[in-house]
């Protein structure tokens, strides 16, 4: 554009903003010459809504305006945290060896030298011919490692340049199925420094899927297209195209390879007869192992704490699992213990007709046991509100209670003749463990004491009456009573209002 059609140009739309700013000068005069002609109580009205209106859209405006406040990053786990975490859950009996196993492959990858690259593929994709055309020195897979499953297989090799490489063979989504295979695929590719991801043609929905989620990973990820040969140069590079489309910006190349195998062709003698050959096919595979090669010219120093973080971030989200199962189980204990203490003073406070609600002493140490052993400080007003909704609940649930441990005594039909009161000590069984649980999974779920949650937990343990309960609160309360007892029974202290 010449320089005169540029000033032209700039001349029309600052004309068009000078008539623009004049029409709007001339509306709002008029609007205002109506305005004063109104009454003085609409003017009043329209002025107040005008105002309110120009104050909302202030407020919206700083809102819009206002910097927004930085989320504080989560500092990643240390690897101090993780190891002391472990040494406590190992203090509880839990088995870790998994959890150690992993920091000591970690350690063992970290201080070989190898560029580890970790294999997927479908079993109809030459994944294990590639394999053995990158590191054919490797006659057979080594021994798997420590603290990786037996399904993954390492086969050791080495770069064009001398440098060491140990390839993964990980499961594809045809040799495990659901999660066991997602688990695989993504514990071995954290533990790699690189991924290849093998393809024979377009990907389906499924390895598309297996794609991406491998790319979330973090590592760098080749896409590689084998078995070339069976294509025409055309239809190649229009595959190739494809594929790059399908995997988008997930993949940092898409390769083509030819991993070798055998080929198969007829060939007419001099004396017409016609020959069957079978011959190995030359592996086409440089694409690849220069990628591979500038994956490992970008040095441990920059791989492995990537590597090592990834590693880390996985065993802490393990350590995590473990935790949680492990302080299910002592709060399990700790409920169960003080279900068969209920069921011993029930026999010794309960009489007939009373109803069955326990705020006593029993009620109360379980409370603050399992507070502890979930870290929550709990006041004596909140446990006492706690038993007091529970309270609430099981007097408008009496009689589900009953019913529900007459059907518990039918498991264990010689428990009803130890004595009176079966019922009622089996029902105390029933409370303590109902109370237990859904204080239990209040203090996992919201780390204090929700009340509203709390009680819909006990209404759901209360009518959770299936067969498994209904014969362990019965064992309970037979084996409970069947214990020697030197001392007398505890007694519960009854706070009911009159």
């Amino acid at each position: 554009m010449t320089r005169r059609w540029r000033l032209l140009l700039s001349a029309v739309a600052i004309a068009a903003l000078l008539w623009l700013l004049l029409a709007a000068a001339e509306r709002a005069l008029a609007l205002a010459q109506r305005f004063e002609a109104l009454p003085a109580y609409l003017q009043w009205t329209l002025g107040l809504a005008l105002l309110a209106f120009a104050v909302a859209a202030a407020a919206i405006g700083v809102w819009l305006l206002k910097p927004r406040r930085r989320r504080v990053p989560v500092p990643p786990p240390s690897r101090e945290a993780i190891e002391s975490r472990i040494q406590q859950l190992q203090a509880t009996g839990a088995n870790t060896a998994q959890l150690s196993g992993e920091l000591g492959e970690l350690d063992r990858r970290h201080h070989s030298g190898r560029l580890y690259v970790a294999v997927y593929g479908e079993v109809s994709t030459g994944k294990s011919s590639l394999i053995n055309a990158l590191a054919p020195q490797a006659t057979r897979p080594t021994d798997a490692r420590a603290g990786t499953t037996r399904a993954v297989s390492h086969h050791d090799g080495i770069l064009p340049d001398g440098r060491s490489l140990t390839l993964a063979d990980v499961p594809g989504s045809q040799e495990v199925d659901g999660e066991a295979r997602q688990t695989l695929a993504r514990d071995e590719a954290l533990r790699s420094h690189a991924v290849i991801y093998v393809c024979a043609g377009d990907l389906n929905r499924r390895q598309a899927e297996e794609l991406h989620a491998l790319a979330e990973v973090g590592k760098p990820l080749l896409l590689v297209l084998n078995k070339t040969d069976q294509w025409t140069p055309d239809e190649l590079a229009a595959l190739i195209t494809h594929l790059r489309q399908q995997a988008g910006d997930s993949v940092d190349a898409v390769l083509a390879t030819c991993a070798g195998g055998e080929e198969h062709f007829r060939r007419e003698r001099a004396d017409g007869t016609i020959e069957h050959v079978r011959r190995a096919r030359t592996p086409q595979i440089a694409a690849l192992t220069q990628a591979l090669l500038e994956i490992a010219d970008t040095g441990a120093v920059a791989l492995e704490p990537g590597r090592e973080q990834a590693v880390l971030s996985q065993l802490h989200q393990a350590t995590g699992t473990l935790e949680v199962k492990v302080r299910s189980e002592q709060a399990e204990a700790i409920v169960s213990r003080y279900a068969r203490r209920a069921v011993v003073g029930a026999l010794a406070a309960i009489a007939p007709g009373s109803d069955l609600v326990i705020q006593g002493a029993l009620a109360t140490a379980m409370a603050r046991e399992l507070a502890t052993l979930y870290q929550v400080r709990l006041s004596d007003l909140e446990i006492e509100a706690f038993l007091k909704q529970a309270r609430l609940t099981l007097r408008t649930s009496t009689s589900l209670v009953l019913a529900i441990a007459g059907n518990a005594l039918k498991a264990f039909p010689g428990l009803g003749t130890l004595g009176g009161g079966m019922v009622h000590a089996v029902a105390y069984a029933l409370i303590f463990d109902s109370m237990g649980k859904a204080l239990a999974a209040t203090l996992a779920e919201r780390q204090q004491l929700d009340q509203d949650t709390a009680a819909a937990h006990l209404r759901a343990m209360l009518g959770a009456a299936g067969p498994g309960r209904l014969k362990r609160l019965a064992a309970l309360t037979r084996e409970a009573l069947a214990e020697p007892r030197d001392e007398p029974p505890p007694q519960l202290e009854d706070r009911r209002q009159p």
